[in-house]
């Protein structure tokens, strides 16, 4: 299954994609590391249903980081320049 910069069947286009990558990579970064904080966190601190809830949540940011990496990457060899963080 090949990672286009905007998946088939989605409104946007290359140019205009509809989910703002670096947005989006950005926020799964900061998910990744509050999830993995408060995991750390509730495991220490006994409460290991609530700490496997958040080491499940920082799985999927870390899922999430390397699909929005890997259609960046694939808008950027499209189009060849960069984008602002906030497009």
């Amino acid at each position: 299954m090949p990672l286009d910069p905007q998946p088939r069947g989605r409104r946007g286009t290359v140019g205009h994609a509809y989910s703002p990558l670096n947005l989006r990579l950005a926020l799964a970064a900061f998910g990744l590391v509050v999830s993995v904080v408060f995991a750390v966190l509730l495991l220490r601190a006994g409460a290991a249903v609530f700490g496997w809830l958040f080491v499940a949540l920082a799985v999927v940011a870390a899922v999430d980081l390397v699909v929005v990496q890997l259609r960046r990457r694939s808008r950027r060899r499209a189009e060849g320049d960069g984008h602002s963080l906030f497009e």
